[in-house]
């Protein structure tokens, strides 16, 4: 080592000691009015920001949760909706071909029932004329057979019974 360097080292002078301890403290208050403070301030908006940051991201994470939890919802709730008009599609739709079948069956029968019907007519006007026909065929015959035999009368009184007889078969 230098010898004035340790000679600096190892005497003390108090002059020197208290200026460099006036030096240091006008640097440590010109530090803190131009520095420290400033420093300060800086970091305070920093955290301030950075703090504002944090408290929007949690409220817009709160926000998405309330519209993901809104739109669950809403989903469900659809879900349950489609189910539920399908439920009553599937219903109506089963109504309405019991109805169609039953409206068939209705107009099957109806039809069946005037078919009957008229097949009914038509046997009574086939009969009516089958024993108008017989009873003219029996009377000529009854009248050749027995033309000379029975008189008008008696002739009518023959037939009568005659057509009372087919009338009961």
């Amino acid at each position: 080592m230098n010898p004035v360097i340790a000679n600096a080292l190892l005497n003390f002078e108090p002059g020197i000691v208290i200026w460099i301890f006036i030096t240091f403290v006008v640097f440590i208050v010109l530090l803190k009015k131009l520095a420290w403070g400033p420093i300060l301030k800086a970091l305070e908006q920093r955290e301030q920001s950075i703090q504002e940051s944090l408290d929007s991201a949690e409220k817009a994470m709160k926000r998405a949760e309330e519209i993901s939890a809104k739109n669950d919802e809403a989903l469900k709730k659809a879900e349950v909706e489609a189910q539920r008009l399908r439920k009553e599609a599937k219903e109506e739709a089963e109504k309405i071909r019991v109805d169609i079948i039953e409206k068939a069956r209705s107009e099957a029968e109806a039809a069946k029932n005037q078919i009957l019907e008229s097949i009914e007519q038509e046997k009574q006007k086939a009969m009516l004329e089958l024993r108008n026909q017989v009873a003219e065929l029996a009377i000529e015959a009854t009248r050749r057979i027995l033309n000379a035999e029975l008189d008008q009368k008696k002739n009518k009184k023959l037939v009568d019974d005659f057509i009372d007889e087919l009338s009961k078969n």
